[in-house]
């Protein structure tokens, strides 16, 4: 079976590293052929493209459709009506010259052209992978208006819809899209090892500026809109003079840093925040294991892989109760969940965690268990695996004879 996966960009995130580590999965079952496509890697929240190169080799662009990793430069993030018509005509044309059996999109400019590109290139199976919600209350009318009506459209040319949580299987469904059976729900797996086997290393606090007697809450994350930081900032300042020790680090860079170290001084927090920077996906579990907590305040997501890395770590997690965070941060058990916006049961919980090690432990523990049960890649690989044969046999796609199974190889070194 040929199969395509479309993002919009390689950037370093959760649904670009969930991408590649579907590939990689994939690239081992004989009877598959994966491609990759991607709109260019450009913005300070860092690239993944060496990851794409390693599996892939060097990209082409859309005149050499024959390769297997493919940079189409016009499939860019925002709302460009003259470009995005040029990428789907470009994405057409790359697939009628692959010929997928089926193409798998990812994100949503790329969900929505890669699906209408799809369609319009015969591909006998569709699929779409939320890794977020394109629409919601988190935007205004207008923008929600626009975003929903194209999730819709997109959604009539769409075979089966796989969902990093739950909460976004009933956000599509009350909205009218699909059907409950085109849904599934696949955990965003990730490697396990490097944050079960993480410790408190003193060395890393101390290059950071941290004690060991520091009680540090930890963000992971692109410093972007709807990610938390300010919120978390708020609720920082209104504990730390109950908890002195207290300090926050910030792991992860944006466009909004500068307006967030505006607020770090507007707050007296001057010495008291760490802002860590880009860190390589490969060192994220170092990080977290210098932390005591993980707070993570978005107002928009499906469910952020920085919640489940830090409960596989025995790291407590406190969160806004956006999308499906409560599949993960189960109330009183693995941390606590908080209604979205509220700065101070924010800030007594962060207090209640700092003061009680007991509790902080207890949270760890369960929350490992069920990451290490829930979470790995092998488990996310075997699902999706398991929906393509499904969709292929009943779209009776036949896989040639003839054909020796994927061309993708895992490299050594990047070329």
């Amino acid at each position: 079976m040929r199969v395509t996966h479309i993002i919009t960009r390689l950037v370093v995130g959760g649904a670009q590293e969930n991408t590649l580590s579907t590939i990689r999965g994939l690239v081992s079952k004989p009877d598959l052929e994966v491609k990759l496509i991607s709109g260019p890697s450009v913005g300070p929240e860092g690239s993944l493209e060496n990851e794409a190169h390693k599996l892939f080799g060097a990209p082409g662009n859309p005149t050499t459709p024959g390769k297997d990793f493919l940079i189409v430069p016009e499939l860019v993030r925002p709302v460009h009506p003259l470009k995005d018509f040029r990428a789907l005509r470009q994405l057409e044309a790359i697939l009628r010259a692959q010929k997928p059996d089926l193409v798998h999109t990812h994100s949503g400019k790329a969900g929505v052209l890669g699906r209408y590109a799809a369609h319009r290139a015969g591909v006998p199976v569709i699929i779409h992978h939320l890794h977020g919600p394109s629409f919601g209350t988190f935007q205004g009318p207008l923008a929600n208006w626009i975003f929903t009506a194209a999730e819709k459209s997109a959604g009539r040319v769409t075979d089966h819809f796989f969902c990093s949580a739950a909460a976004m299987t009933k956000l599509y469904l009350d909205a009218g899209i699909g059907k409950p059976g085109m849904y599934t729900r696949i955990f965003s797996g990730f490697n396990l090892e490097p944050f079960l086997n993480t410790t408190n290393d003193l060395a890393l606090r101390r290059q950071l500026g941290l004690a060991e007697h520091h009680f540090v809450i930890g963000k992971v994350a692109r410093i972007f809109r709807l990610k938390g930081h300010a919120d978390l900032l708020a609720a920082f300042a209104k504990m730390l003079p109950e908890v002195p020790q207290a300090r926050l680090l910030f792991v992860g860079d944006g466009s909004l840093r500068g307006e967030i170290e505006r607020q770090i001084h507007a707050l007296g927090l001057d010495g008291k925040v760490v802002l860590a920077g880009l860190v390589p996906p490969g060192e994220v579990a170092r990080y977290v294991g210098i932390m005591d907590c993980l707070a993570h305040l978005s107002y928009r997501e499906a469910l952020s892989r920085a919640l489940p890395q830090a409960l596989a770590a025995g790291r407590p997690v406190v969160a806004y109760n956006f999308d499906g965070a409560d599949e993960v941060c189960l109330e009183n058990q693995t941390g606590f969940i908080v209604r979205t916006g509220d700065i101070e049961t924010t800030a007594r919980r962060l207090q209640q965690l700092a003061r009680d090690p007991s509790l902080r432990i207890k949270f760890g523990q369960t929350g490992a268990a069920f990451v290490k049960e829930n979470f790995s890649i092998e488990n996310m690989v075997a699902g999706q695996y398991a929906v393509y044969q499904q969709l292929a046999s009943a779209k009776r796609v036949v896989t040639p004879a003839s054909w020796t199974g994927s061309r993708c190889r895992i490299r050594s070194e990047p070329p």
